[in-house]
């Protein structure tokens, strides 16, 4: 009897890590899902064209406009100072900056000509405008 009670008091020679690597397995998808989950935009409904172009570039900057007139750079709300400006930064940075302008079918045609006259003083040349395609 002595002997099994020694037996059961000796030191583990191995650490079972098999519920830790769980953990970290667990951890690590709900992190990927996390992140990607928070990509976030504005949302706005596109006019509706027969034909639309893939405007995607690297580097791109993204303007939209929303139904009631609140104008975002990249996701963010700014006014027409704040975009001119932000605007004149990353064109110093890149001379063929490229922009998408992604404006609700609702937005006044005066917003969205506001933003076109930004472009047109900063000299972005490479300017589309985001449409849905009819399916």
């Amino acid at each position: 009897m002595s002997g099994d009670i020694k037996e059961d008091n000796q030191p583990y020679d191995e650490i079972n890590i098999t519920p830790m690597l769980d953990l970290a397995y667990v951890l690590l998808v709900i992190f990927i899902i996390m992140t990607t989950a928070s990509v976030q935009g504005v949302k706005v409904q596109s006019p509706i064209t027969q034909a639309s172009n893939n405007l995607a570039k690297p580097q791109t900057k993204g303007i939209t406009i929303t139904a009631d007139g609140q104008v975002y750079l990249d996701a963010y709300p700014v006014s027409m100072e704040q975009l001119q400006s932000t605007l004149a930064q990353y064109k110093a940075a890149n001379p063929n900056l490229p922009v998408v302008l992604k404006a609700d079918a609702a937005t006044q045609y005066e917003k969205v000509m506001a933003v076109l006259e930004i472009a047109k003083r900063l000299d972005i040349t490479e300017i589309g405008l985001a449409t849905k395609r009819v399916q």
